[in-house]
């Protein structure tokens, strides 16, 4: 009665239940996802949502009482929705999505692109895309399968998304290799493989986000090993890559074993490790390699629309973030763009005004007149809080747009009786930093 045009057979036909004598057994999840697009990158507010799509996928633990299968096909989950709400919010023509999964990407990205390509190495992931889409009316998505730029090789896209199956994975029998989480690379190759070889299908101009794991070897930093994988790109890339997390091996072990759905305490059988089998896995993977961290994060490459790359930001930011932080980095590539058109006397002759989520803090000593730590911290963005001078302080506290930055630079620097020109040559590559990190923007 509820299936009326399908009816029991045909939804067992889409392998979506099975009928077991009288009764239909469900093989799949349907579930509601609020989606509320970001504020437009022009700051205006403007939000083109909110929405609600219905969204499938493959029974989750949960329903399963067990383990996953390794086909297994992920719904809408905390990493999917980091992505989503990173994607730039500005109108483009073709977005690729890596991996799509269940295709909440694609439906992402649809919203701002005129056509998507969605690929992905399982069939059935492409199956749920092509139903989640039929299920919300989104036209424009095209599914291919194959592994990371092979389905569309020869072609460029404006813009790539991924949430890739970056989850390191011992390489040893008995192992489970999701799908959706393990693209059967060693260590962090997989993540590695994409840096170095989006720029392929990338148009100039044309901007790459995923996320992403990255090991720490040998006590050397993670963050320099993802540089080294955009410097081995064959066309050269901008990076703007964050860091937000850093775990130790045993945690990173617990985390995905769990997730697989092997929990703690569970002993194994035959043909099927348990939970401290599966532990000890990780931890012997991770010790060949010499791995003592793994670091996980956002990463923003773009391929230069001409000459040399000039974005080159590799950076950490743990403290928590709002949702919806694509209009936030389209802003802060307007901005770099902007000031990379300036020298210095063209700089000084613009008008700043503050953001109006920049706060500042002053913090005293008991009895004491001057402050002995001012900062500004942003309420939006990436919640930022930083250290200023009261040179600095003096100059965010007065950009209201009505002075240039260098007639406020003269003023301060008459008031704090310093030399102008060695105020302006300390101050203006800061107020750079500002502009870029949204601190401050340019009238």
């Amino acid at each position: 009665a509820a299936l009326r045009a399908a009816g029991a057979s045909g939804l067992a036909a889409l392998g979506l239940c099975r009928i077991d004598g009288d009764e239909v057994v469900p093989l799949a999840l349907l579930r509601p996802q609020d989606v509320v697009d970001a504020a437009d990158a022009d700051g205006s507010g403007t939000l083109t949502g909110p929405d609600e799509w219905w969204i499938a996928s493959d029974l989750d633990e949960a329903a399963l009482g067990g383990a996953l299968p390794t086909g297994h096909v992920l719904g809408v989950g905390g990493a999917s929705l980091t992505l989503a709400g990173l994607q730039l919010p500005t109108p483009t023509l073709r977005v690729l999505d890596v991996g799509t999964g269940c295709g909440i990407q694609a439906l992402r990205a649809r919203r701002d692109a005129t056509y998507v390509v969605a690929t992905d190495v399982s069939a059935r992931a492409l199956a749920f895309t092509q139903l989640n889409a039929l299920l919300n009316g989104v036209d424009g998505i095209e599914t291919r399968l194959g592994s990371l730029f092979e389905p569309v090789r020869g072609e460029v896209f404006d813009r790539v998304v991924s949430n890739p199956p970056f989850v390191i994975t011992p390489r040893v029998a008995g192992v489970p290799e999701y799908e959706y989480r393990d693209a059967g690379f060693a260590g962090d190759d997989l993540v590695a493989a994409f840096v170095s070889g989006v720029g392929a299908v990338l148009a100039p101009g044309g901007t790459a986000q995923l996320l992403g794991n990255w090991e720490y070897r040998a006590g050397a930093d993670g963050l320099h090993r993802v540089r080294e994988w955009v410097a081995a790109s064959e066309v050269p890339l901008e990076a703007w890559v964050i860091e937000r997390e850093q775990l130790d091996p045993l945690a990173y072990a617990e985390l995905w074993v769990r997730d697989g759905g092997t929990a703690p305490g569970t002993r194994g059988t035959p043909g099927t490790p348990g939970y401290a089998d599966l532990v000890g896995a990780w931890l012997a993977d991770f010790a060949a390699r010499g791995v003592t961290g793994i670091g996980f994060g956002y990463l923003l490459l773009r391929r230069p629309a001409s000459g040399a790359p000039r974005l080159a930001r590799y950076e950490r930011v743990t403290q928590p973030l709002g949702d919806g932080l694509g209009a936030h980095l389209g802003q802060a590539l307007a901005a770099f763009d902007a000031l990379a058109a300036l020298d210095d006397d063209a700089l000084a002759a613009t008008r700043p005004v503050v953001a109006g989520d920049v706060t500042e803090a002053r913090h005293h000593l008991p009895g004491a007149e001057a402050p002995s730590v001012i900062e500004l911290r942003q309420g939006g963005g990436l919640a930022r809080t930083l250290e200023v001078d009261p040179a600095l302080a003096a100059l965010v506290g007065a950009s209201d747009g009505e002075l240039t930055a260098g007639q406020l630079i003269d003023a301060i620097a008459d008031l704090l009786e310093v030399d102008a020109a060695a105020l302006r040559a300390d101050l203006l590559p800061r107020v750079r930093e500002l502009v870029f990190t949204g601190f401050l923007r340019l009238a």
